[in-house]
């Protein structure tokens, strides 16, 4: 029997000024999976993230989180329940180091105003050394994370975002700018945070072998649409995908 779906999206639509960036969506991501989302450049891939992490309300249909509907709540929201997202372009504090950006993007979710000045606990520094050198970034524990290359600054954001324990993660690109000797240490982390830790995971990829090397199960979009899915070998020979991809380039 398959897993029940982590997050189930519906019919999701949306507009901007008139352009239609999704249309009619719909997919399942279930629990425990790494599942795939393709498709050549402006073909609603971000706009869906943005949509299922709360970054801006759809139009219509519905967006469900192990059973719950969220389509009408916000980022934090969202997050507290388990759900997360990383980004294209890094979200670091470049002037401080490695170990304070774990620290940091931890939040504070019962603190009060006093106690953000009482500084980390101990179990903490060690769970974001832990973390650090599960990415492989344990050298540059100390380094000011503006001084990694940028595929390190991405393994340190995939690190601060395992700090916070998600049960799902959407990664938008996570290899993108990456310098392919890191790629397949990338992929295996990846892999090891799903296998490890559970952690169901969603990823936009553009490079192929990456995707057809991580995906269980992968949906290809196209002009907002959804275009075909399946498994590696499904999507690697559908027609419809090979054309959505030669037409692209």
């Amino acid at each position: 029997m398959s897993p029940s779906p982590m997050i189930e999206v519906r019919d999701v639509s949306k507009s901007f000024g008139g352009v239609q960036a999704n249309r009619a969506i719909s997919l399942n991501v279930p629990a425990g999976k790494i599942t795939g989302l393709i498709g050549p450049n402006g073909s609603g891939k971000t706009t869906l993230f943005n949509s299922i992490v709360g970054y801006h309300p759809i139009d219509g249909g519905s967006i469900r989180f192990e059973g719950r509907e969220i389509s009408a709540l916000r980022v934090p929201q969202i997050a507290r329940l388990g759900l997360l997202r990383t980004f294209q372009q890094t979200r670091i504090y470049s002037k401080m180091d490695c170990v304070r950006n774990m620290l940091i993007s931890v939040p504070h979710r019962n603190a009060g105003f006093t106690d953000m000045f009482k500084g980390y606990s101990a179990e903490q520094k060690d769970k974001a050394e832990r973390l650090l050198e599960f990415v492989g970034l344990y050298q540059k524990r100390h380094l000011v994370s503006g001084d990694l290359s940028f595929g390190q600054q991405k393994l340190l954001e995939f690190a601060m975002a395992l700090m916070n324990e998600p049960k799902v993660l959407l990664l938008d690109e996570p290899t993108a700018g990456i310098n392919p000797t890191l790629i397949n240490g990338l992929i295996d982390r990846l892999k090891r945070a799903n296998e490890e830790f559970g952690i169901t995971l969603l990823v936009i990829e553009h490079n192929m072998r990456v995707i057809m090397n991580l995906a269980e199960h992968i949906y290809c979009l196209a002009h907002g649409e959804m275009l075909a899915e399946g498994d590696p070998d499904e999507i690697q020979n559908d027609q419809r995908v090979i054309d959505a991809y030669l037409g692209a380039h």
